[in-house]
């Protein structure tokens, strides 16, 4: 899942936020605004509701933020990398780098979040109950105490990627003491339950409420997309223990200077050694990535005016990977990228570029047994 906005890093921690949270935040506190605070607290005013609406939906986003902290804090505590959290229309993702050092380890960074949920909803019922508070400040704390504890059970339904199928497959994997069958195993009954809301969905569609059964169904279509996302990253990994990017990589791809202009690079460069792809340079460090297409989207009369640096992809919006990373985590970062292309450096020095195809590549090798060579082209 990718950030469309990076909020910044917070306890070290780099926060973002996909595109699809606008449009779920806008829609929660249109819901509030309109519907739910009115009925649960009659007889206030357009502009109080919308006000509750606005603080509860923030309130709600900053929950789901601090449970996917307590999965991170969890991970790192246990030596896992963070590679940083963003909420999405699902609510949120907390992405870790490598595999779960043990089965105890997933057990308790699977347990954090919910147990962080759990806290937060109890602490938003207790404080109304506890405290004098105006009919807006508890409507808003109730709302937020009952979803908190609602998500909670949700969360923890036995289905891969929910947190409590992340709890069942440490189970299986302790039980077993092999994380791909437990993996598989969790990730069947994960599609159990993505079918059971699919089926769940067009009966309430048909009989029921049109905008519940849309609802319903999509969480089981996502149940059924993750659920398969997880078992085949298992099984790629499985495939390619072992590999690390220098076994595949592109080693000295061709470059070109970023202050050539597109006449002069198509002329010096593309005419002797022509690729779909060229890391650009400045004083031998890489600083982004030219694609011959975007080359071409270029009129022809401005190739003589248009310089390599105005045309590519700059090293920012590019995956960088170090050549003696795990290949299937850069595998990753690859597939979150529209680039489809891997700047390998070593420090600000390129030592290589990877390509999905290479990763195919590896994968269609490993499964007939043999091991892959590093490319000589990019």
């Amino acid at each position: 899942m990718r950030d469309s906005i990076t909020i910044g890093r917070i306890a070290g921690i780099s926060v973002g936020i996909n595109w699809s949270w606008l449009i779920v935040f806008a829609l929660i506190a249109w819901t509030l605004a309109a519907s739910i605070f009115p009925s649960t607290n009659p007889g206030l005013g357009d502009g109080a509701y919308v006000a509750m609406a606005l603080v509860a939906a923030v309130l709600f986003f900053t929950s789901l933020l601090l449970h996917e902290y307590g999965h991170a804090l969890q991970a790192r505590r246990d030596g896992m990398e963070i590679e940083g959290i963003t909420l999405w229309l699902f609510g949120g993702v907390a992405k870790f780098k490598g595999m779960f050092p043990s089965a105890g380890a997933e057990f308790r960074i699977a347990v954090a979040g919910p147990l962080v949920s759990l806290f937060l909803g109890l602490l938003f019922l207790g404080i109304p109950i506890v405290l004098g508070l105006p009919a807006a400040v508890d409507g808003v704390l109730f709302w937020l105490g009952y979803i908190n504890l609602a998500l909670l059970v949700f969360n923890l339904l036995p289905a891969l990627p929910l947190d409590g199928g992340r709890i069942l497959r440490a189970l299986l994997w302790y039980a077993r003491g092999e994380f791909a069958s437990a993996t598989h195993l969790a990730a069947l009954i994960g599609r159990g339950f993505g079918y059971a809301f699919v089926v769940a969905g067009v009966a309430a569609l048909v009989f029921l409420n049109p905008v519940t059964g849309i609802w319903l169904a999509f969480v089981g279509w996502f149940l059924l997309q993750a659920a398969g996302a997880e078992d085949r990253y298992v099984a790629a990994r499985q495939a390619l223990r072992g590999l690390r990017v220098r076994d595949v990589m592109a080693r000295d791809p061709v470059t070109t200077p970023s202050d050539l202009t597109l006449g002069e690079f198509l002329d010096e460069v593309v005419v002797s050694r022509p690729f779909t792809t060229y890391p650009v340079t400045e004083d031998g460090d890489a600083v982004g990535l030219l694609r011959f297409r975007s080359v071409a989207e270029v009129p022809r009369g401005d190739w003589d005016r248009r310089t390599v640096r105005e045309t590519m992809i700059p090293r920012e919006d590019v995956p960088v990977v170090a050549e003696d990373e795990e290949l299937v985590d850069a595998a990753g970062e690859l597939s979150e990228s529209p680039v489809n292309r891997a700047l390998v450096l070593d420090g600000d020095r390129l030592v290589g570029l990877l390509s999905v195809t290479d990763v195919a590549r590896a994968l269609e090798m490993r499964g007939a047994g043999r091991r892959p060579r590093g490319a000589q082209a990019a």
